[in-house]
């Protein structure tokens, strides 16, 4: 097992080196990789294939199980995912902003990478590759650490990785996977501020509450996701029942899926019935407020800690409100601010629950699940943060930089 400040200080000195690296340079590095990751398929499934009975083993819940499992479909999606990266455009190196200062100094602001960059992850293989792209896209060195769950599929990726990137003639250390699985390890991991630059979380609320308690390092948080449907007065009953089916059910171990349901007291005799009935296909369990269970009989009710549960599962809460004010009081209360929608044919609520809900993604008449860097436009995503400073929301490439000021002049000092 390596030594955590060894990997720390070569992934500090592998960012230097990716400063030296020109858009083509990278591009061509990117589609080496995809290309190994398919030809290394059978190694991948196989190391993946412990991991899951592995898992089998500890009775993890099948949401999870979605998260960790890779097909063949899967990891040819991987490698698409790769080239998809390769195909945007490089974000370092943009002129952001420049003018000429009375004393006839040159300025200009120019995009840059943020460095070498520190992940903590769980139970996702997807996130090695997908951060490793990213990462190395936007001119940044990464260090991984992931979950006990999926180390033997995170070595086998990063091996893959790393064996293309040697192929094309750049430094592997440019991505490393701290491959102990030694909780201690972890939180030594979080205080390397000497080697990492900033440090991303992306798991469930105990994790990020732990790296956001016990990191010496810069964090940008993302997820969890608390996602809450509105069921305005006005709404389509079967647009929104159809709307929340796939929120909740499309894959239910994710952080963009719905968790949380609002109704307006005016259509909830008339909706949740319809509601129940389109989700009870996948069996999904309901837990009410009163007024809800007055007609969901058969449902369970809600406590306090339901509404601010992130469930990874077939379950939902379901609230009545009087009016909108009272919903979007209720969201802001309880979500995490990742993203809420709200289904409604009234325009001025629209505006209103758009101005006034406090969360990264907030929709109109759409599903939750659209919240994912593939889907705005920006290839795969690092994680989709839910706070306020650098980013928010999916964070993509022009997340991954920041901007340093070039000064050019002709003799000036400054009196």
């Amino acid at each position: 097992m390596s030594d955590i400040k060894q990997i720390c200080e070569r992934g500090k000195a592998a960012k230097y080196i990716m400063n030296g690296l020109d858009t083509q340079t990278k591009n061509k590095a990117l589609l080496k990789v995809a290309e190994t990751i398919v030809a290394d398929m059978d190694e991948i499934l196989a190391a993946n294939d412990i991991d899951m009975k592995n898992a089998a083993e500890k009775n993890v819940k099948a949401s999870l199980m979605d998260r960790l499992k890779l097909t063949v479909d899967r990891v040819n999606a991987i490698a698409e995912g790769i080239r998809q990266v390769a195909d945007l455009d490089d974000p370092t190196g943009l002129v952001l902003e420049e003018r000429v200062l009375p004393n006839g100094l040159e300025l200009k602001k120019v995009s840059v990478p943020l460095g070498c960059i520190g992940i903590i992850y769980e139970s996702r293989p997807n996130v090695t590759p997908d951060a490793f792209a990213l990462c190395f896209k936007a001119g940044n060195s990464v260090v991984l650490k992931g979950g006990s769950d999926a180390i033997n599929s995170n070595l086998a990726i990063a091996g893959s990785i790393r064996k293309a990137l040697a192929s094309v003639g750049i430094e592997p250390d440019v991505i490393q996977v701290i491959d102990s699985t030694d909780r201690n390890d972890t939180t030594t991991f979080m205080k390397m501020k000497d080697y990492i630059d900033v440090l991303i979380p992306r798991g469930g609320a105990g994790l990020i509450r732990n790296v956001v308690a016990n990191a010496t390092i810069p964090v940008i948080e993302t997820g969890t996701g608390n996602c809450h449907v509105f069921v305005d007065e006005t709404a389509d009953m079967q647009m929104a029942a159809d709307i929340i089916f796939n929120a909740k059910t499309q894959r239910t171990g994710v952080c963009n899926a719905c968790e949380s349901i609002v109704v307006h007291k005016n259509i909830a005799e008339a909706f949740l019935p319809v509601m129940k009935e389109r989700l009870s296909v996948k069996d999904v369990e309901i837990r009410a407020d009163e007024s809800a269970r007055a007609i969901l009989t058969d449902s369970k009710i809600a406590t306090e800690e339901d509404y601010g549960t992130e469930y990874l599962d077939l379950i939902l809460s379901v609230k009545t409100v009087n009016d909108i004010d009272e919903a979007i009081a209720h969201i802001n209360k309880y979500s995490t601010h990742h993203s809420e929608c709200i289904i409604t044919a009234d325009t001025a609520n629209a505006e209103k629950f758009l101005k006034e809900i406090d969360s990264a993604c907030v929709y109109v008449n759409a599903s939750t699940r659209f919240s994912d860097g593939f889907e705005f436009g920006l290839g795969a995503e690092i994680g989709i943060s839910t706070q306020r400073l650098h980013a928010r929301g999916p964070m993509g490439l022009r997340e991954l930089t920041t901007y340093k000021y070039n000064v050019t002049g002709n003799g000036q000092v400054r009196s």
